[in-house]
């Protein structure tokens, strides 16, 4: 495993309390970087700052709303005096489960503003707050998804707000290289998640079976026939904000285990 040294970084995750989130979370923390998790649930933030080892800060946020994804990177600031690294992993369970005309308008917007706007707002704030530096500089990483690559049956309005952010990835890649800021995108595929595990009871209850054969469904899709865990995810977000991918701007790093190989 690469040995990495982030001990004069800070680092915003959101979405860390939970999954791939809190394994980025503690795999920058274990590697001395000043981190900050950012979610909704104070009583699991504050438990999850308290077990990860190193220097943690947990800030309530829901990145729902623009107003407090501001405040959030203020208070990263006033807490570490800066910010290197943005992870934008936030995202919501609304968007799944239903086929397209099932949703109605509230679960369309309660996904998107989450998904796709909250991560637009993190990083209108997080890159002038990069570009305000002495020496700008820093890199964003944004959680999309397979799903966002081709989309998912049951799984459209999620989809779309994974395959915004890839754009937005890539144009903020574009915009902000020759300021020194890195943008780019982890994809990942099915990882032992809570949120996977919804979903797999979702699809266990309309195929009228149980979550173990939905979760070997799942890990059949792989090449490598399992289901990939949280910290393998965090390894790829470690590498992307590293000094080892300094020429890496505006990529789509696709971690799925070979799900998605035959067909790109």
């Amino acid at each position: 495993m690469p040995t990495y040294d982030y001990s004069d970084h800070v680092v915003l995750v959101t979405g860390g309390t939970s999954g791939i989130g809190r394994a980025v979370a503690e795999a920058f923390a274990e590697h001395g970087a000043s981190v900050v998790i950012a979610a909704r649930d104070v009583d699991r933030g504050g438990s999850v700052a308290q077990f990860i080892d190193g220097e943690v800060t947990f800030v309530q946020v829901d990145v729902g709303k623009p107003t407090q994804i501001a405040s959030l990177v203020e208070q990263t600031v006033a807490t570490y005096g800066g910010l290197d690294v943005a992870v934008n992993n936030a995202a919501g369970r609304t968007g799944t489960g239903k086929p397209t005309h099932a949703f109605d308008l509230e679960e369309f917007d309660a996904t998107v503003d989450v998904a796709l706007r909250g991560v637009w707002v993190g990083m209108k704030h997080q890159i002038q707050q990069m570009l305000s530096k002495d020496e700008s500089g820093g890199t964003i990483v944004n959680v999309s998804s397979v799903n966002g690559l081709g989309g998912a049956p049951g799984g459209s309005i999620y989809s779309a707000c994974k395959a915004g952010v890839l754009s937005l990835t890539k144009s903020a890649a574009q915009e902000y290289a020759p300021q020194g800021l890195r943008v780019n995108a982890l994809v990942p595929g099915a990882f032992d998640t809570p949120m996977l595990q919804t979903v797999m009871q979702q699809a266990a209850d309309a195929q009228g079976t149980d979550v173990d054969a939905v979760h070997q469904q799942y890990a059949d899709r792989s090449a490598v026939g399992r289901i990939g865990t949280p910290e393998e995810a965090a390894q790829a977000v470690l590498w992307l904000a590293s000094g080892a991918a300094t020429y890496v701007h505006g990529h789509s790093m696709i971690v799925d285990g070979g799900t998605t190989c035959a067909v790109r």
